[in-house]
């Protein structure tokens, strides 16, 4: 196998409706020493993006979840890349995602489950998360995966919370999970495990 010497390269893609989704990417991005790519308002990513996303070894996706599922702004991203689709553009590469809304459930799974099939349609490589649940009587809004999520972190802000109000521990959980896809991407990138 080919041994790379350039550090892995991880990209976190998102839409970010009022300033939430946002602050939880930055978190990510700060694990993983990420770049950011935002989605607009109208669902779209610079042309450049597209290139920043093609020579990344992991992409991160993130979105609020909006009536049960990824905002309509992702979902127009995600339909944009059946180009590279088709072209097997993004296969193997590591892939993570990551969901916010005003809910404690808020059908949170299923914005997940997109992002992991969208992944999958790809042909790219699932990071799960390792950090067990907070789930006794003792524990806080602020504790690590206080959502009890295994497929990748959920946050959760009171819909007349603003950003400087999310959980600390929401985004300290989002944050390790951006380092454990970026030390994931690095290993694959190494030679530890299937190359692009």
């Amino acid at each position: 196998m080919t041994q790379h010497t350039s550090p892995a390269t991880t990209v976190v893609v998102y839409h970010s409706g009022y300033g939430h989704t946002e602050r939880m990417a930055t978190a990510i991005a700060e694990g993983a020493s990420a770049a950011l790519v935002a989605i607009d308002a109208d669902g779209n990513i610079p042309d450049h993006a597209w290139e920043t996303l093609a020579r990344a070894d992991a992409i991160l996706l993130g979105s609020p979840t909006y009536m049960g599922g990824p905002s309509w702004q992702f979902k127009k991203f995600a339909d944009a890349s059946s180009k590279i689709w088709f072209e097997s553009g993004w296969r193997n590469k590591i892939f993570g995602g990551f969901t916010n809304s005003a809910s404690l459930n808020g059908d949170k799974l299923n914005t997940l489950e997109y992002f992991f099939l969208l992944a999958g349609q790809h042909g790219g490589i699932w990071v799960s998360m390792d950090i067990k649940p907070a789930n006794v009587k003792a524990s806080v809004r602020d504790d690590l995966n206080r959502m009890g999520s295994y497929i990748a972190p959920m946050a959760q802000t009171p819909a007349d919370a603003s950003p400087d109000e999310m959980s600390p521990g929401d985004l300290e959980t989002a944050r390790r999970y951006g380092a454990r896809v970026a030390t994931i991407a690095e290993q694959f990138r190494s030679g530890h495990a299937l190359n692009h």
